[in-house]
């Protein structure tokens, strides 16, 4: 039996990418949040590129996985954030997908089998605009990540809470 420690926070794309690095951005501004204290204090925060290999590695042990990517959807809406808790490693891949080639549906798909996945995987997914070469998000995207981030940190101050009384 695996002891699940920790919620771990993982954004995932490449922050030279414009919206590509949404879960980036959103992660970056949970971390200063969280340095400050609660509510997601307790978590462990990440990013990554989206190899599957390395976001196995970075959920591993954990009770709880949020992670946060960016999207195409068609017809798409930029800054619109989807929610999707996966259910033992289940993926619905129509609509929204990953604007990577290769990346969190394989990795899921990779940890189920080797008997990885966290307790709990959620997965919010930004629909982008821009993906071209460069830093900074579109002005839709940009706008989601405020509102996001406070919407994750109430979700995370709850896992917490499970947490803590979990272990007392």
């Amino acid at each position: 039996m695996r002891t699940y420690r920790h919620i771990a926070v993982i954004g995932v794309g490449n922050e030279f990418r414009r919206d590509d690095g949404v879960g980036w951005a959103v992660v970056e501004r949970l971390r200063k949040h969280a340095e400050a204290g609660p509510p997601s204090a307790g978590a462990v925060f990440a990013t990554c590129d989206g190899d599957p290999g390395r976001l196995i590695a970075l959920w591993e042990n954990a009770a709880v996985a949020v992670v946060v990517d960016a999207a195409h959807a068609h017809p798409g809406n930029p800054g619109r954030v989807h929610r999707l808790e996966l259910d033992a490693g289940q993926i619905d891949r129509r609509g929204a997908t990953s604007s990577h080639g290769l990346g969190l549906g394989e990795a899921v798909e990779l940890a189920r089998a080797l008997e990885l996945l966290p307790e709990r995987l959620v997965v919010y997914a930004v629909e982008g605009a821009d993906v071209s070469f460069g830093t900074g998000l579109s002005p839709a995207v940009a706008a989601a990540v405020d509102p996001l981030v406070s919407s994750m940190e109430n979700e995370l101050a709850g896992y917490q809470d499970e947490l803590n009384r979990e272990r007392s």
